[in-house]
């Protein structure tokens, strides 16, 4: 098993170094050049939904990836201390041309299973990709 672990901020100057981490433990995991690309895509929305909702704005908070690979699949954890709102759960009238919004619906084609699991002073975000998903 392989494993990355980093602690960072909600601050956007540190995403891109975040990222690049992250796509470099996938292709030493195997993934080829589209999996590592959207796979960051994925950490990059969903750190800046971090940002932008759970942290309303502030870029000095708390944020921890974990990433594992195991028998085939990327593990990816991204865990936050922010108002811990369940982003799925969409509000009922969303105006389509409204930019924004797209984040999850990203991650939730680009990924195999995206799940928020609420804690007591947060979020969880959990996602996984078994090493072969064509998008």
């Amino acid at each position: 098993m392989r494993h990355l672990r980093l602690q960072t901020t909600s601050d956007p100057a540190l995403l891109a170094p975040v990222r690049r981490a992250l796509e470099g433990f996938c292709a030493a995991s195997g993934f080829d050049d589209k999996g590592v690309g959207e796979i960051g895509l994925c950490l990059n929305e969903a750190m800046a939904n971090i940002t932008r909702h759970a942290y309303s704005g502030a870029i000095d908070r708390p944020v921890v990836l974990e990433a594992q690979f195991s028998d085939d699949t990327l593990l990816l954890t991204l865990r936050d201390w922010g108002n811990g709102r369940d982003p799925s759960v969409a509000p009922p009238h969303r105006d389509p041309l409204t930019p924004g919004g797209l984040g999850l619906v990203c991650m939730r084609k680009l990924m195999d299973e995206v799940t928020f699991v609420p804690q007591p002073d947060g979020m969880m975000l959990v996602m996984k990709r078994k090493l072969g998903s064509s998008r």
